[in-house]
């Protein structure tokens, strides 16, 4: 293998109280595929900041093709032909695919008014686009995608720089598996031609399917790396948690009881002509799973009152409801976490203990303000219940890692006894420490009779923590099966609509 390109030599990043980064040493050689995994908070997110120029380190140095400098600028970043693809999407939905593809960038025409030229521009995004497998035209306002063929459209923006070195940050968190399948088939090629790839991912059966080897970060620290030949799952996690971990996901108590929340006849806008038919028992999660475009997003959001029903009826515990807006839905106790919990989820610029009581502040108001010794007892009652990591409860939502925001989000519906809680992508983006904590907090609910149905295109996820699987196809459950029926073979032929 070549020498390295690129070096980070004993980088260490300190805040007031906080040590982020410990005497980190990278090194990256040319066409080579780096897998750095590590628990939320352990140190990935900064040294990458530090990487791209976006962070200053307080210790150590960085060497480029061996000139040494003390710290990357994010033009000497560029320069050095380092690229990002963000987990939290970098887009203007206002523009299409191809403009945010070369946002800044643009092939201009001649003449005075130096006007975009549209046709350069498409064709400059279509073999990108060609290159990814994508469904959608150069000329797809962004808009109008999905969160997945966003991602996709961030990617294309990467390789559009003819990059050294392309870190991906979660990458495959809102591709389904065909898309995650070409998704490494890109890492290979951009490996062939000699382009490196930093591959972030909680994600570890694609890391070990990508990488040629493994970095891992823990609590700040480098602790391990792992060689091609030694990386698996159970490796990476021994590393990055210090111990073995048996298993992730848990039995339920008891058999589920009866059905508490009830779909029949519904039908949303994007498949006015498909029903679905759905029940989820007490006691019980029902796992939702599908290809990304099945309708499953849409008929949560349904339910839920975001957006209206065409057609069919919601019934809790046997009685039917009218839910023509969220408020219908939070008075009978059915909530949403939804899949994008930074835009729909949480108020980021809101502390802990606001976004907690936001659902209830009439509750805890006192003569029309809101009692703000109430709502702190509500949030340390709640912040204890789910362990959120955080100095206190009036911390900013955005300081915390993925997997606390998501804690809060949980906890805004706990505070308020729900019947029903519907998943969106529960466990997006968020380690495997804390997708423990997720689950075992869904299996408590579920042991203390709360209705679940979870959305998840994670089908390790799907098949270990639900009690049964639906399975939608085109807008319709194309099949329901029982656990002793658990396959990822048997939920991909009912999610291309293969009925047996």
């Amino acid at each position: 293998m070549a020498g390295p390109f690129l070096e980070l030599l004993d980088i260490g990043k300190t805040y007031p109280g906080v040590v982020a980064l410990a005497g980190v040493s990278l090194a990256v050689h040319p066409g080579e595929v780096i897998g750095l995994v590590g628990e939320n908070g352990a140190g990935k997110s900064t040294l990458m900041k530090i990487l791209g120029g976006v962070a200053t380190p307080t210790a150590g140095s960085i060497r480029v093709d061996g000139a040494e400098r003390g710290a990357m600028t994010i033009a000497g970043a560029i320069a050095a032909g380092i690229a990002f693809v963000h987990q939290e999407l970098n887009l203007f939905d206002n523009l299409d695919a191809a403009a945010n593809v070369f946002i800044g960038r643009e092939p201009l025409r001649g003449g005075p008014l130096r006007l975009v030229d549209r046709a350069r521009l498409a064709a400059a995004a279509a073999p990108l686009f060609a290159r990814l497998g994508v469904d959608f035209r150069p000329g797809t306002p962004v808009s109008g995608l999905s969160l997945a063929q966003r991602q996709l459209v961030e990617i294309a923006k990467a390789l559009s720089l003819d990059s050294r070195l392309v870190i991906m940050d979660e990458p495959t968190s809102s591709l389904t598996l065909s898309e995650t399948d070409r998704l490494l088939r890109v890492i290979a090629d951009l490996r062939a031609s000699g382009v490196s790839v930093i591959f972030i991912s909680h994600r570890l059966d694609e890391v070990t399917a990508c990488a040629d080897r493994v970095v891992v970060l823990r609590d700040g620290r480098l602790v391990g790396h792992l060689a091609e030949d030694e990386i698996s799952p159970a490796a990476m996690i021994r590393l990055m948690i210090g111990r073995e971990l048996k298993s992730i996901y848990r039995p339920p108590a008891a058999p589920p009881g009866a059905p508490i929340l009830e779909i029949s006849g519904a039908r949303t806008a994007t498949y006015p002509g498909r029903e679905v038919e759905l029940a989820v028992r007490r006691g019980e999660i029902l796992g939702l799973a599908g290809l990304i475009g099945a309708g499953r997003t849409e008929l949560a959001r349904a339910v839920f009152g975001i957006d209206p029903l065409l057609a069919g009826t919601v019934r809790l515990a046997g009685q039917p409801v009218a839910i023509a807006s969220p408020r219908d839905a939070i008075a009978r106790g059915i909530y949403l976490v939804p899949e994008d919990r930074k835009a729909s989820g949480v108020l980021l610029d809101l502390t802990i203990a606001e976004n907690i009581s936001l659902p209830q502040l009439a509750a805890l108001a006192r003569g029309g303000l809101v009692d703000r010794a109430a709502e702190e007892k509500l949030a340390l009652a709640e912040r204890r219940r789910l362990a959120i990591r955080a100095p206190g409860v009036a911390t900013p939502v955005m300081s915390l890692s993925g997997g606390n925001q998501q804690k809060v989000v949980l906890a805004k519906w706990l505070a308020m006894r729900p019947h029903a809680i519907i998943f969106d992508e529960p466990t997006r983006g968020i380690d495997v420490g804390a997708k423990r904590e997720i689950y075992d907090l869904m299996r408590g609910l579920a042991d203390a009779g709360v209705a679940i149905l979870m959305i998840s295109s994670d089908m390790e996820e799907v098949i270990g923590v639900s009690d049964r699987i639906a399975v939608m196809h085109e807008g319709a459950i194309s099949g329901i099966l029982e656990r002793g029926q658990f396959s990822e073979h048997r939920v991909l032929e009912l999610a291309v609509g293969h009925v047996a």
